[in-house]
């Protein structure tokens, strides 16, 4: 097999160009040029370019070349370097394959928010809807999402035990006070980002603080609404939140994010991003979880969409969490952005249904 240097050379003469002819003409010095044609010397990808433009040569086949040559250069004194090559082979295989399923994903993107808007122009469509069946699909959304919501961070009270709290006032046997406010807490924080998007209230940290407080009211007074002041860990995940000193700065950071994007970026994808920011900060000891997914909502409801209610079952969480430690891991977002799409399709397609 030719070294990239002979497949210059061979190129060159065969189109009856002396070294002085090249040289002159991308300004290399030719015993530079002579010294990459022996293999003394290795191209720079710059002056590889050059060659190619200038000689018109098959571009895979000289950069093919010119990256086996460095290969076999950096690795032909190691002892391991056969063993090594066959490692970074597989690197390579992975990280392909890993991007063309990147590019495959992006691409069902766009034809998932087009579907998505679609969907929730039928939705606006149909209003206003009559005042009974408003308030009864108020009703049903609000429970099913407060029951997955609570399911999603270990809450045992069934839908049934969920509705006989939540709108009856009675207590369950066998279940736990904190179980009991956790549904009583969440209801009301929904119905408290209704009432925002109804005054058209813009979300800011006040905003923020005040859901969470109202997620933690009567659970742990001393932290509701409160940013914590000391590290956490989440158990289950490689992600480690910031120490409690960078939350403010960080904190700072995700709301520039939302005002700089906040009438640019897609609503679906806006919600998405504010939910996986402030959930990757974890900025409060606990109620995180449920906080950002009213944080998305309180987007989504603002736009004109309707709630993306997250399923918390085994498989449904386990998707979740995987997605959002995707981001907070290896920095890709496409995973969490299709769960926000398509839970949003099935929630708008349930609005549309229901309405009638």
């Amino acid at each position: 097999m030719k070294t990239f240097g002979e497949f210059l050379k061979d190129n060159r003469k065969a189109r009856n160009y002396t070294l002085l002819h090249v040289s002159v003409a991308l300004r290399i010095d030719s015993a530079i040029i002579s010294k990459i044609e022996s293999g003394k010397r290795t191209a720079t990808r710059k002056q590889v370019k050059q060659f190619v433009s200038f000689l018109n040569l098959n571009e895979k086949d000289a950069f093919s070349k010119w990256l086996s040559d460095k290969i076999v250069y950096d690795l032909q004194d190691e002892d391991y370097a056969l063993e090594a090559f066959r490692v970074a082979e597989e690197q390579i295989k992975y990280k392909i394959t890993k991007a063309k399923k990147s590019q495959k994903l992006a691409i069902e993107l766009v034809f998932l928010l087009k579907n998505v808007d679609k969907l929730q122009k039928t939705w606006s469509s149909l209003k206003p809807l009559n005042k009974t069946q408003l308030e009864k699909m108020r009703e049903y959304f609000m429970l099913n999402y407060t029951f997955e919501s609570n399911l999603i961070e270990g809450n045992t009270l069934t839908l049934q035990e969920t509705h006989l709290v939540v709108n009856e006032g009675l207590t369950i046997s066998g279940k736990s006070m904190k179980e009991h406010l956790e549904a009583v807490n969440h209801y009301e924080a929904i119905d408290f980002i209704m009432d925002l998007v109804k005054n058209k209230e813009p979300f800011t940290q006040r905003i923020l603080k005040e859901i969470h407080y109202l997620i933690l009211k009567g659970i742990d007074r001393t932290n509701a609404g409160v940013y914590r002041r000391v590290p956490v860990v989440i158990s289950g995940s490689a992600h480690k939140p910031p120490q409690p000193y960078l939350i403010d700065k960080q904190m700072e950071d995700v709301f520039e994010f939302y005002a700089a994007n906040k009438n640019k970026m897609h609503p679906v994808i806006l919600a998405s991003e504010m939910h996986q920011k402030i959930v990757t900060v974890h900025p409060f000891i606990d109620g995180n979880g449920r906080t950002c997914r009213l944080i998305m909502n309180l987007i989504l409801l603002q736009n004109g969409y309707t709630i993306a209610n997250l399923k918390g079952n085994n498989i449904a969480r386990l998707t979740y969490y995987k997605a959002l430690e995707n981001i907070q891991i290896n920095d890709s977002t496409l995973d969490f952005h299709s769960l926000i799409i398509n839970t949003s399709i099935d929630s708008l397609k349930e609005h549309i249904e229901l309405a009638g």
